[in-house]
């Protein structure tokens, strides 16, 4: 399938259906994405077996020069528009814009029932993306490096300290759900309109409104849900297990893989709601205490999405309680809905 290019100067760009064999290619374009934080590369291999999902593959002279994947989602009415990547030597031709609207039509022609489409971004919006998207949710991206196990070490006079500043010297609830108790929480009315964002459960990078057709794709990822209380939750999170980021930069002074190889650890933790920080702390604690133990000596990139209001309070907390600086400085997370017309 070929669609002309944006500079008649060029050659033409072809489009196909990613395989196996364009992995190193992909590969290639990865480098350097997201500060070496760039998920494609762990993911490709899933994403193009995924039901549901398209990943294109832009081609000029046979060499992938592009990438963008189409997850059809919310029973069947959201196209998830995710990693679209450009070769670095190709960027600012267009070809970005074209691969764009090549997958719109073609969703519009695959999939007639899809309504809208929906990406998250997160950098700044200019006055054509503002006329194009309408901007649903905005959450918080706090990002923190260690080693595992220095920090599991850490964990519990973390928590010791925590619940010394909480009332009555008890730490913050932080309420592991179970798998079967998920949908009675997460899909009730006041659960979608009071705590997650725009009613949307957004995790890591992929948002999904809260509908059962959704909550069955996100079982396959097994994550574990967290709230403060399971009747009437005023804080929710959720984290994935970790997983490697092969072109993953070494944290300061050097250090990187540790043990296990090349590259480093991911780990995601979403959270969402108002209530006070105490809650999102507790949570934060009680993930890391779940996931660091099975890593071993690795370096692991932590992002922790979390409403905006309270990016300060936990980027204090990471210094004050487990001695974690950011990354960077603070950024946002932003989900846009675009009409499919």
């Amino acid at each position: 399938m070929k669609l002309e290019s944006p500079s008649s100067a060029d050659s033409p760009l072809e489009f196909s259906v990613a395989t196996e064999a364009e992995f190193e290619e992909v590969l290639a374009m990865s480098k350097g994405i997201y500060g070496g934080l760039d998920y494609l590369p762990s993911r490709y291999h899933t994403w193009i077996r995924e039901p549901n999902r398209t990943v294109v593959v832009a081609k000029k002279n046979g060499a992938v020069i592009g990438l963008q994947s189409v997850y059809v989602i919310d029973s069947g009415e959201t196209a998830l528009v995710e990693g679209l990547r450009v070769a670095p030597w190709e960027r600012g031709r267009g070809v970005a814009g074209v691969l764009q609207r090549f997958c719109a039509q073609m969703v519009k022609e695959q999939h007639p029932g899809v309504k809208v489409s929906r990406l998250t971004r997160d950098d700044q919006l200019g006055p054509k993306d503002l006329k194009k998207y309408r901007v649903i949710a905005k959450q918080g991206i706090l990002l923190v490096r260690f080693e595992a196990q220095e920090l599991l070490g850490r964990l519990e006079a973390a928590e010791a300290a925590l619940a010394a500043s909480s009332s009555g010297g008890v730490a913050p609830a932080a309420e592991l759900l179970s798998e079967g108790e998920v949908p009675g929480v997460v899909l009730s009315e006041r659960f979608r309109r009071e705590v997650l964002p725009g009613g949307t459960i957004i995790q890591d990078w992929q948002p999904f409104k809260a509908c059962e057709s959704n909550l069955a794709l996100l079982r396959k990822k097994e994550l574990r849900w967290m709230v403060d209380r399971r009747d009437l939750p005023s804080v929710a999170s959720l984290s994935t297990r970790p997983f490697p980021v092969p072109l993953g930069e070494a944290g300061a002074g050097g250090a990187g893989a540790g043990s296990g190889g090349g590259g480093c650890l991911y780990l995601n933790v979403d959270a969402f709601g108002r209530g006070p920080a105490p809650l999102l702390q507790g949570q934060l604690l009680r993930h890391l205490r779940l996931q660091l133990p099975a890593l071993g000596p690795r370096h692991v990139a932590c992002q922790l999405f979390l409403p905006p209001d309270r990016w300060r309070d936990l980027a204090a907390f990471c210094r004050a309680a487990l001695g974690l600086e950011p990354a960077k400085a603070y950024a946002e997370q932003l989900l846009l809905e675009e009409d499919l017309v």
